[in-house]
């Protein structure tokens, strides 16, 4: 139907009066909802991104996240790199690929990379882990 906005306020009426008003209502298109729906996806957005750009200094970040998460369970890395299949291999994989994605916005093709999977199989392990929340 669409309307976006307009349709989201009730109607024109609604936002004429609100211009009149000089009252300003968050808007994105890409966002469809109220003004307080937008106004909170786009501050987690922005949260996110920060927490993105703070952590993301390149590969040694990314090794240092690989080596702290591999310690507890005692997974070698080069385990982890040769595509090993054990439980615990699988579940660290998972945890490695689902800090590096979030937290610090690594790309999936270099997560697969460094974890020693394909691209798709980092995507599936992501799809799993938020399945699991």
């Amino acid at each position: 139907m669409g309307g976006g906005l307009t349709r989201s306020l009730g109607g024109c009426s609604q936002v004429l009066s609100l211009r009149q008003k000089n009252e300003k209502i968050p808007y994105d298109s890409r966002i469809l909802g109220s003004g307080n729906f937008v106004r909170k996806i786009l501050e987690d957005t922005d949260k996110r991104l920060e927490r993105q750009l703070q952590y993301h200094k390149g590969k040694e970040a990314v090794d240092s996240v690989i080596e702290r998460i591999c310690k507890k369970p005692r997974i070698r890395e080069s385990e982890l790199q040769e595509g090993g299949k054990r439980r615990e291999v699988k579940k660290t994989r998972r945890k490695i690929a689902y800090y590096l994605s979030r937290e610090m916005g690594v790309t999936l093709a270099e997560i697969a990379q460094n974890i020693g999977v394909g691209t798709s199989a980092v995507s599936m392990t992501l799809r799993q882990k938020e399945a699991e929340e």
